[in-house]
């Protein structure tokens, strides 16, 4: 055994540039082991696509390494328990990781850190540009409204891409065991792995000057589908970054990137709202219970609720894992103000299936919707869904794609399926409430929590 050897721990990090942890763990020369740990807390609530789309990546990090000579080292099971007994194995002396600021992993790498004894497990960057805790108010406190944030984010700044090497690392192995066999699903239309991710980066930017105008069009399937790749770390934002900091036109993207990175702050700060309320004055909003919450949430879910573009964002989601960010909110605020279904059900469906899933972004983009989350004056925004069809699919052709029972409706009918000519077309649902109807209950519902203010 060499005399310095180190294991560098894969975990959002699925890449082998840019990778700050992965240079700390090869400095001085030192060899690294590449491992990855299959934990199944973290597999245990992510569905078909989600976890094809997650293996898919980690299969694609072995790929990378082995045309490096190196074998990415996969153990099964819970990391408190393996890391102790791979240094032992190994004789490291030293475990690296970019850092990870979600609850679960804090909590996780705690109890890691113990376990390790007198074994350092060294933090080395992190997934986000800005490691969240680093940018603060003037009283020392997080940022609860972007704006603010976004405006401390820009002066902060962030370092450039670092600049990595794998072809010099001297690699190092151990036993490996398999990566479970899980094809990615048909309708998942991006290729894992870093390799693809960077080009499927430099595809975006070559069309980055039409992101403001185009973003908000899921007609036109124009945004940049860049989040699955950040979700499992196969690009770094700070590459991105770099790549528009000459783009003036770019700023609409850059903001994009800037909300990832606020959640990830608020959530550091504010853990508990993973789960809890952001305002919890808003945690006594009437909901639907019992009956009617499965009869609303199952239509929702299944992309059966007479809505269009509702039912058209829902079934984008089974079939691909993802979904459009304009119809993620529309959605969002469909189940929760239309439907009178608390977010938390939407969220924990969101994260089930989406293969860009993110805990900070995806929570706190529920508590947007619902308005119990970091905006300021929130409670009033319900989304119209037939507005929004017409404003953000003018022709119905998201519509038509994802339904085919309205594929032969024009004109209004197309977002308005209950006033095509001769009825509703067969195997289509009415509307399975009246929005107009909801939105009065919902804003009565609001005011009164509020005391009538």
């Amino acid at each position: 055994m060499t005399s310095d050897r180190r294991v560098l721990w894969f975990r959002r990090d699925l890449r082998l540039l840019d990778h700050p942890a992965l240079l700390a763990a090869a400095e001085d020369g030192a060899e690294v082991v590449p491992l990855f740990i299959l934990d199944e807390r973290l597999l245990a609530p992510a569905g078909p696509s989600r976890i094809g789309w997650f293996l898919a990546s980690v299969r694609s990090l072995a790929d990378e390494l082995a045309e490096y000579g190196a074998t990415l080292v996969i153990r099964h099971g819970d990391p408190e328990v393996l890391l102790p007994a791979i240094v032992a194995e190994t004789g490291a002396q030293q475990v690296h990781i970019s850092s990870d600021h979600g609850p679960y992993g804090r909590a996780r790498d705690s109890r890691v850190r113990t376990a390790l004894g007198e074994v350092p497990l060294v933090e080395t960057g992190s997934p986000y540009a800005v490691t969240p805790g680093r940018v603060l108010t003037g009283a020392g406190t997080g940022y609860q409204v972007f704006t603010p944030f976004y405006r401390a984010w820009r002066e902060h700044g962030w370092r450039a891409p670092a600049d990595s090497a794998p072809d010099r690392v001297a690699w190092a192995s151990a036993p490996t065991e398999a990566i479970p066999e899980s094809d990615l699903p048909p309708g998942v239309r991006l290729e894992p792995g870093e390799s693809a991710a960077r080009r499927h980066w430099a595809d975006a930017l070559e069309r980055i000057g039409e992101y403001a105008a185009v973003r908000d069009r899921p007609d036109l399937d124009a945004t940049s589908r860049i989040s699955p790749y950040l979700k499992v770390g196969a690009l770094h934002p700070r590459t991105l970054l770099a790549d528009l900091a000459d783009r003036d036109e770019s700023e609409a993207f850059r903001r994009e990137l800037a909300f990832r990175e606020f959640y990830a702050d608020v959530l550091h700060h504010r853990p508990e709202t993973a789960r809890d309320y952001a305002r919890p004055e808003l945690r006594g909003l009437p909901y639907v219970t019992g009956a009617a919450l499965r009869e609303h949430l199952d239509a929702w879910r299944a992309g059966r609720t007479g809505y269009p573009l509702v039912d058209a964002g829902m079934k984008q989601l089974l079939a691909e894992g993802w979904m459009h960010n304009r119809v993620r909110m529309l959605v969002a605020s469909f189940l929760v103000k239309d439907l009178g279904v608390e977010w938390t059900h939407g969220a924990r469906h969101f994260l089930r299936h989406l293969i860009d899933g993110d805990l900070a972004s995806n929570q706190h983009g529920w508590q947007w919707a619902a308005g119990s989350g970091t905006d300021a004056a929130p409670y009033f925004r319900i989304f119209n869904p037939t507005t929004q069809a017409r404003r953000f699919d003018p022709d119905g052709t998201y519509i038509r794609r994802w339904i085919p029972e309205l594929r032969s409706l024009t004109g209004r009918a197309i977002h308005e399926p209950w006033t095509a000519f001769g009825g509703l077309p067969d195997g289509y649902p009415p509307p399975i409430v009246d929005h107009a109807e909801q939105r009065v209950a919902a804003l009565e519902a609001y005011n009164a929590l509020r005391g009538g203010r």
